[in-house]
């Protein structure tokens, strides 16, 4: 099963990073060029342990749909999302948040196996891998880019 693990460090605490990773409307933000939106389940704000969230996405010229759930959560520390239907054989992305000087490494690891047997490996190798690594590389730089400005504000202050 691949695995695509990404470290990024991120100049903010480690409390906004952990609100950032798991709020619906910058997820959303994250995967514009996609036309991802919240369909069921939690739709806005921040998704908590056991609520699911589906996503409405265009990827690979089709309209997919990916409902995932919260799965395991430590305030602050880690969250893991899985699929619970969706395009995927399994899929689960752990999060973690790691406090260090001036800030936060924000740590990914991103499991997935592709339905078809030896015809999915393959096509992981050739394309797919690389796809979802640039895919979670966008959506970590819009939580930098809200975390290391005053944009985070206008999503978590209420």
């Amino acid at each position: 099963m691949p695995t695509i693990h990404l470290t990024t460090f991120i100049a903010a605490p480690h409390h906004v990073v952990f609100d950032l990773s798991r709020h619906i409307g910058l997820h959303k933000e994250s995967m514009v060029k996609h036309k991802e939106e919240a369909v069921a389940g939690t739709r806005f704000g921040l998704i908590e342990k056991d609520e699911t969230v589906t996503w409405k996405a265009r990827h690979l010229f089709k309209t997919r749909l990916l409902r995932v759930k919260i799965s395991e959560m430590k305030k602050n520390e880690m969250f893991t999302d899985e699929q619970l239907q969706g395009d995927f054989k399994v899929m689960k992305h752990e999060h973690y948040f790691k406090p260090c000087d001036n800030g936060t490494i924000l740590i990914d690891l991103f499991h997935f196996e592709s339905p078809f047997g030896m015809l999915g490996r393959w096509f992981n190798s050739l394309y797919l891998t690389k796809y979802m690594k640039r895919l979670l590389e966008q959506r970590n730089k819009t939580i930098k880019e809200f975390a290391e400005s005053e944009k985070w504000k206008m999503l978590l202050i209420k």
